[in-house]
């Protein structure tokens, strides 16, 4: 397998905008060099002609090689402004100072996906970030993703593949369900080193982690001090990362893990068990066609297992809702759909626009946070259920109520 020698993940905050940012380049959406993305996704079709190789990196040079990730990197974290009144002998004026009472704000780790990186989910840790939340959105080397350099400061950088069960040097080959426990022990190990990274820069050693980052940013780190929140941890995920987040409430809260929710996308359905011991708040939100399209999971529809886990975690005193968001399918919660929109709506065959479904993502995940903040629910968490049974209910000819057109809720807490 691999081994842990490094974190990596990208941040996404709130940020001042009258501080002078650090003179640098906006970060490419698609990590550097392309050639290990494109021999990555290469791999991950189980393709290893080298010619083959340059071909995926021809084409991702020519759909995204140039897209640039609208954010100023190293951006100082937000101050808030206070008045602060000037009087002169025949004048006055008002100008705005720093004011010394900084918020904090609650963290969000999120884990991407099978043949995701850090950046796949730019729009909605953005757009979560914006409105006061620090999102940590973790590159995970466990070979899940395409391909990432792991830099060292005094030695030379190495290199982290997509691996698929037959790149591994085992006699017997290991079983897929061990691969994916060894992936999955792995991710959750990056989880709480990232954790324990924030950590660190929240109680002032901010300049330390920024010198002992080979990649040379954080150069605002000691501003942090005191600005996260870790008491309010969130954990978020998609598909493998979904599962992964699930499995890191096990025995939670604790302080390597210390979340007080989740926020799950589309749990996976080739990636184990899901971990049904959670003591915390959670939302599950389905794609579309995550829903519709059922497959067996361990003896039962997909759709009836996250069903049973979301009622476990309110049968143990915890608010939890599943529910499908419309017309969407199990991309669509990243990038994928505005970058490459077309090609997209080709062969996902989704009727609700891609800015549209971001939206919806976006909007529910704030409100369940807030939710987590100060008990209140909002919008469609204030619904009941209104389509108990989804896709097993259909097939009986039972139907559905949808919620304002965009949402159908399987599971919902009494209110």
């Amino acid at each position: 397998m691999t081994q842990l020698d490094t974190v990596f993940f990208t941040l996404f905050y709130p940020a001042s905008h009258h501080r002078a940012a650090a003179n640098r380049p906006p970060h490419l959406w698609l990590p550097r060099p392309i050639s290990l993305v494109g021999e990555g996704y290469a791999r991950f079709a189980h393709i290893y002609s080298k010619v083959i190789h340059r071909i995926f990196t021809f084409f991702l040079w020519l759909m995204v090689g140039s897209t640039e990730i609208p954010a100023l990197p190293d951006a100082p974290i937000y101050k808030p402004l206070s008045p602060k009144l000037t009087v002169n002998d025949d004048t006055s004026s008002f100008s705005n100072i720093e004011s010394g009472d900084c918020p904090k704000f609650p963290v969000v780790v999120f884990s991407h996906g099978m043949a995701g990186m850090r950046t796949s989910y730019t729009h909605y840790c953005g757009e979560i970030a914006s409105r006061g939340y620090v999102v940590a959105a973790i590159e995970h080397r466990d070979g899940s993703g395409p391909g990432s350099i792991v830099r060292f400061k005094d030695s030379p950088d190495r290199k982290v593949l997509h691996m698929n069960k037959e790149d591994l040097l085992r006699e017997p080959p290991l079983l897929d369900s061990v691969v994916k426990q060894q992936e999955l022990a792995f991710r959750q190990a990056e989880v709480e080193e990232t954790i324990r990274v924030l950590r660190d820069i929240n109680d002032g050693h901010g300049a330390q982690i920024q010198r002992e980052n080979p990649r040379l940013e954080g150069l605002g780190f000691p501003d942090w001090e005191g600005r996260l929140d870790l008491t309010q941890a969130v954990i978020a995920g998609h598909s493998y990362g979904a599962t992964l987040a699930l499995q890191t409430l096990k025995a939670g809260p604790n302080k390597l893990r210390p979340f007080r929710g989740a926020i799950i996308l589309d749990p996976g359905k080739a990636s184990g068990p899901l971990n049904h011991d959670i003591n915390v708040p959670t939302l599950i939100i389905n794609s579309g066609t995550w829903t519709s399209r059922q497959t067996d999971f361990y003896g039962k529809p997909h759709f009836q297992a996250v069903k049973d886990l979301i009622q476990g975690v309110i049968s143990g005193g915890k608010a939890a809702w599943f529910v499908t968001l419309l017309g969407t399918s199990h991309p669509s919660c990243t990038d994928a759909p505005i970058i490459a929109k077309l090609l997209l709506k080709l062969v996902t065959s989704t009727t609700l626009g891609s800015m549209k479904a971001l939206q919806k993502y976006v909007e529910i995940s704030y409100d369940f946070m807030q939710f987590l903040d100060d008990g209140k629910r909002r919008n469609v968490l204030t619904e009941n259920a209104t389509s108990p049974d989804g896709p097993l209910g259909e097939d009986r000819g039972e139907r559905g109520k949808d919620v304002t057109g965009f949402w159908q809720i399987h599971v919902a807490p009494e209110r």
